[in-house]
């Protein structure tokens, strides 16, 4: 009997990959461009990136809505990465820039910022406003996913 497997979809190509669970899944690679699969960073993602990370990964899927100019999103920022790295593989996280996707703003209804949004199996299963610190947001991701 063969390992089950999980998908996760490349930070670089954005092809999905099947990843033996018995596997170190820090050091997955694409099977189509090569680049790792696993960054302990988020991914910055447009639009279409972004439908493709939430379709097709397997694993829950932690998105940050945020902008530039926010200054609780600038503090949210290192947050975000700490946690990131200390979560992966086992979550993706991903940002979106709602200046320049605004449209994708719209559709989830993004009326303040920072806006981390929990998606599992492709559904939004949570979402949360404000800056946060790292102990609050593992515990909202735990309790979420």
């Amino acid at each position: 009997m063969s390992a089950p497997l999980y998908q996760i979809v490349c930070p670089e190509c954005t092809q999905a990959n099947r990843v033996p669970a018995d596997k170190p899944a820090a050091m997955a690679k694409c099977g189509v461009c090569g680049a790792k699969l696993y960054r302990a960073k988020p991914i910055m993602v447009s639009g279409a990136d972004f439908k493709v990370h939430i379709a097709k990964t397997k694993i829950p899927v932690v998105v940050d809505f945020w902008a530039a100019w926010c200054g609780p999103c600038k503090a949210m920022d290192p947050v975000f990465k700490q946690v990131a790295a200390e979560l992966e593989p086992a979550v993706r996280f991903l940002k979106v820039n709602t200046d320049e996707e605004q449209k994708l703003a719209g559709d989830y209804a993004i009326r303040g910022i920072p806006t981390l949004i929990l998606f599992k199996n492709g559904r939004e299963n949570a979402r949360v406003s404000g800056a946060m610190a790292a102990g609050p947001l593992k515990a909202w991701i735990a309790k979420s996913t």
